[in-house]
């Protein structure tokens, strides 16, 4: 089929920066895209050829929209399943498909999905009511510490708390929940992988994360992993077992706990392009942005390999600051070498939205690590 400069029109569920992102690699093709958000000042307004304003997680929203395109993607889980469900038999391709997302989208379904393909995750129990973590608690079925995570509708550091005791229970959302293993780790870790529709793969470099301790946001994306070899092999190898499983199409991010005895154990997985690999537009020969795309419609997978080492900074609202927003510092820091930043073109700010994130290329990976803490200490998102 003939994808470029032709008639062919690719759909995305979601407008925010990640399908904007995409979008980079659309215009480059020239590729048609419809893009559906709630949203009516969503960044991806500004560069796909038709814009609608519809509800993720209506199906009839979802249905229309379905309808008036080719092939579906989504660039944010919160979608209604049913609709691309139906959508699937009536010819639409959905990638990655419906089923894919339904066992993802649950993170409680995620956790079984791993365990019954015997892929290395925590311990966990599932919980249908806040209430019934108390009982256990009371019952001493359950000790102290763990994390508690909602079982849907998480992003961003939301819906997930490491809980120490009983009070930090308070407030939560009372539906249904997990509670894992709090695991002692050396490193957070991710591997994305690629997978076409015949099944062509390819992962890209491990890469380490560093989190905001407070916000639970990954702050720093560190690429290659400062990791042995044998373990960024193992990392690796368990990515690709876990894409062997969902037998997805497009991109799955795999997040991963190194422990301190140097195993991998699955955290949870993304099934679209993903903060940990922002750094690949500057870094990569083929960012993961164009990779999806290629995955997507079935084209050869471009080379995954870095061109150099690369860092990413999100870039978050600062705390006390809400409402219109102002990137200060901004001109100090493009002073400073191998740094870009990326702005996502949302107009207010507010504490821990992502906002934007730099890259900064080096070839001494701990020359960038220290070019990205001055960025960090430089730059301030704050609001007028």
């Amino acid at each position: 089929m003939n994808y470029f400069s032709s008639d062919f029109k690719l759909g995305i569920l979601g407008g925010g920066q990640l399908g904007k992102m995409m979008l980079y690699s659309t215009r480059m093709y020239d590729i048609t895209t419809h893009v559906m958000d709630a949203s009516s000042e969503a960044p991806c307004k500004i560069a796909c050829n038709q814009f609608t304003i519809g509800d993720l997680m209506d199906y009839d929203a979802v249905y229309n929209f379905g309808k008036q395109v080719d092939l579906l993607t989504f660039e944010i889980e919160n979608v209604n399943v049913d609709a691309l469900e139906t959508l699937e038999k009536e010819g639409v391709r959905v990638f990655p498909s419906s089923k894919t997302l339904r066992t993802i989208q649950n993170k409680a379904t995620q956790k079984l999905f791993y365990r019954d393909h015997d892929i290395p995750t925590s311990d966990f129990s599932r919980f249908a009511y806040l209430s019934e973590i108390e009982d256990a608690l009371e019952n001493e079925a359950l000790d102290f510490p763990f994390v508690w995570k909602a079982a849907q509708f998480g992003y961003d550091g939301k819906g997930v708390k490491i809980v120490r005791e009983l009070s930090d229970l308070h407030g939560l959302p009372v539906g249904e929940c997990i509670v894992e293993e709090l695991i002692p780790f050396k490193n957070e870790l991710a591997v994305i992988v690629a997978r076409t529709v015949h099944g062509e793969i390819k992962t890209y470099p491990v890469v380490e994360m560093e989190f905001h301790p407070e916000a639970n946001q990954v702050e720093y994306v560190i690429c290659p992993a400062r990791i042995d070899d044998v373990v960024a092999k193992k990392a690796q190898d368990v990515a690709l077992k876990v894409s062997k499983a969902f037998k997805h199409v497009g991109l799955l991010a795999v997040e991963m706990f190194q422990t301190e005895d140097d195993e991998i154990l699955v955290n949870e997985v993304a099934p679209r392009p993903h903060n940990s690999g922002h750094q690949t537009i500057e870094a990569s020969y083929t960012s993961q942005f164009e990779q999806h795309i290629r995955a997507i419609l079935n084209l050869p997978l471009g080379k995954t390999e870095s061109k150099v080492g690369g860092i990413m900074v999100n870039l978050v609202g600062a705390e006390g600051h809400t409402g219109d927003v102002i990137y200060k510092n901004i001109q100090d820091i493009m002073k400073l070498e191998g740094v870009t930043p990326h702005i996502y073109g949302k107009k207010q700010t507010r504490p821990f939205r992502k906002m934007g994130h730099v890259t900064i290329v080096n070839e001494h990976i701990n020359e960038a690590r220290r070019i990205a803490e001055e960025v960090k200490k430089t730059i301030k998102v704050i609001s007028k």
